[in-house]
């Protein structure tokens, strides 16, 4: 391990037309030093991670982290984008300074404005995280492809309505208890499972319940060396931090497979030295719900398949023998594009620690992190340990 966590920031997510971009990164920029119990002058790089693709006018963001106060001035900064693991992309970036000695401190943000782009952009947005050559035409953007995803699956696999209305079911009720969700409201596995005026189908067999909501918000960690953060008030520490990039084309791999995932996961645990039984919880990806589906069959949860048993028999429940999103993840969460993988982690960071509120898991030791772009591309998974 060379790289901890030692203090975050989290604003709620949701939609905040009143809110700027600029606002919000510096916002949580200076909270974050601030949790840390550090000064700007202590923070020796910063890493922005901001997917925009158009939902920003203002480009060259990583500079605006340097508003969060003077003394940031003449960090270095850089702005890093990996579609949806936009965030898991800076951690990496600023764990690997400090791997590479070039900082013992960097402070990641992670941000995006979302709402205030009209609805078909927002839609045109998302897509570019698709290979356009073949989906550029998909019909409902990318919940179209994830639609088509999901329909794969169940002629595979036979009909999963059931276990995607019970993903759905059981994060927004995780969901009420995270101060930071966009949508706090427990909807019940009757409501997610039916089709209604309220929760209609919008594409192939995912329903409205199924797909993660749009959003604004930020998040901020800020890492330090390891001999840097035992002395200070909170160490949370990286046992494990991987990536792994698959091919962008659907049509050159078997897309229910999420092979990246599975691979991200494989050199995680084994670089970490602990099996997937040995997680106190994880927080993953359920962009939609067919993802933490096949998320539970890629991780090793179940074989193949078999992902639906998994949430049908309890063992994903906060209370089960393996919780799975105990913040509601970002289908009660919502989804920041560029704060969503900062986010996972400062919740992550907040349960090792104790400090989870209504989410604690009790007793937590080990907490595992997937976070994903595109459908499978880009893929992240980190396992984090209290140390301090």
């Amino acid at each position: 391990m060379t790289a901890c966590i030692v203090g975050w920031a989290h604003l709620p997510f949701g939609r905040h037309p009143d809110e700027t971009l600029e606002g919000m990164i510096t916002r949580v920029a200076a909270d974050a030093i601030e949790h840390a119990g550090i000064g700007p002058d202590d923070i020796d790089e910063i890493v922005l991670g901001h997917f925009n693709a158009g939902f920003s006018a203002q480009d060259f963001t990583a500079s605006l982290v340097l508003q969060a106060g003077d003394r940031l001035r003449f960090k270095p900064a850089t702005r890093v984008e990996n579609a949806c693991a936009t965030g898991s992309a800076a951690v990496r970036q600023g764990i690997r300074a400090i791997d590479a000695h070039a900082a013992k401190v960097v402070l990641v943000v992670g941000a995006e404005q979302m709402t205030t782009t009209p609805g078909p952009e927002i839609g045109k947005n998302l897509l570019k995280a698709s290979y356009l050559p073949e989906d550029g035409d998909t019909p409902a953007g990318f919940a179209g492809v994830f639609g088509k995803i999901a329909q794969a699956y169940f002629q595979r696999h036979g009909d999963q309505s059931d276990a995607l209305a019970a993903i759905a079911a059981k994060n927004h009720k995780n969901g009420v208890e995270n101060p930071y969700a966009q949508m706090r409201k427990d909807l019940g596995y009757d409501f997610c499972r039916q089709e209604s005026e309220k929760n209609p189908f919008v594409a192939g067999p995912l329903k409205r319940t199924d797909c993660s909501l749009v959003s604004d918000g930020a998040a901020a960690i800020v890492l330090a060396d390891v001999d840097t953060a035992l002395s200070m008030k909170r160490a949370v520490a990286f046992r494990a931090n991987e990536h792994v990039q698959d091919f962008l084309p659907m049509s050159k791999r078997d897309i229910l497979l999420f092979e990246g995932c599975e691979e991200a996961w494989a050199r995680a645990l084994r670089k970490a030295g602990v099996t997937l039984g040995d997680l106190s919880f994880v927080e993953t990806h359920d962009c939609f719900t067919i993802a933490e589906l096949i998320e539970y069959e890629a991780m090793g949860l179940t074989p193949r398949g078999q992902g639906a048993s998994a949430v049908l028999d309890g063992t994903t429940a906060k209370d089960g023998r393996l919780p799975v999103n105990p913040s509601g993840g970002l289908k009660a969460k919502g989804h920041p594009i560029g704060a969503t993988g900062v986010s996972m982690h400062a919740l992550t960071a907040m349960q090792l620690m104790g400090e989870a509120g209504g989410m604690q898991i009790e007793g937590a030791k080990l907490g595992g992190i997937f976070n994903m772009g595109g459908a499978a591309v880009a893929n992240y998974v980190s396992i984090l340990e209290r140390i301090r």
